[in-house]
């Protein structure tokens, strides 16, 4: 039996990160409830994602720049280095207003369980990033998950010779906690507390 229309919109929705097909089938009769307000202005933002926006080529970022606005801001710290798993990471230090720094988004973290190996992610440019930037201290705010502790000492192992400052976020992030699930307070006090590796 052909699928129709609203079939079909469902099950795209549905696919997204913490959507359901309940909550898609929600989602799709609001919009065609809307149809006139909000169907339009929404297909037209999805296009102009779809057309305009690139991954930055320096740090990972999404933006409509080769190189996003956090890159090419003078008035960021251009000698401090946060690397992050996702965007998603990015955006929600970004959310905190806290740190002033620069990003390098990896686009994941190492699975042995997932098959994720360390040319699977933006890893190799770095050493090369940080000594070509001046850089003189990068934060690791990767997950406190095994997999993000593997993640931080295989990094750690490839940037430890560069006479630098290594540290980590510390005091307020509980154990197995996601960046983008936490307050602007708790990201803010586990900058402050950050330690040296």
């Amino acid at each position: 039996m052909a699928k129709s229309d609203i079939d079909i919109l469902i099950r795209q929705i549905a696919k997204l990160p913490a959507l359901g097909t309940r909550s898609a089938r929600r989602i799709v009769l609001h919009l065609l409830k809307n149809k006139d307000t909000q169907l339009g202005s929404l297909i037209e933002a999805l296009e102009n994602v779809k057309n305009n926006v690139k991954t930055c080529r320096v740090c990972g970022n999404f933006d409509t720049t080769d190189v996003c606005h956090i890159c090419t801001d003078d008035k960021r710290d251009a000698q401090t280095l946060c690397i992050v798993e996702n965007v998603t990471d990015l955006w929600a230090m970004e959310r905190a207003s806290f740190y002033k720094g620069k990003y390098h988004v990896l686009g994941g973290i190492l699975s042995a369980v997932e098959g994720i190996l360390p040319e699977d992610l933006n890893i190799a440019s770095l050493p090369t990033r940080i000594q070509e930037d001046n850089i003189t201290e990068v934060i690791l705010a990767l997950p406190p998950t095994v997999d993000g502790q593997i993640t931080s000492q295989y990094i750690l192992s490839k940037i430890k010779q560069l006479n630098i400052k290594i540290s980590t976020l510390a005091l307020g992030l509980p154990v197995g906690a996601e960046l983008d699930y936490m307050d602007d307070g708790t990201i803010e006090m586990a900058l402050e507390a950050r330690k040296e590796i």
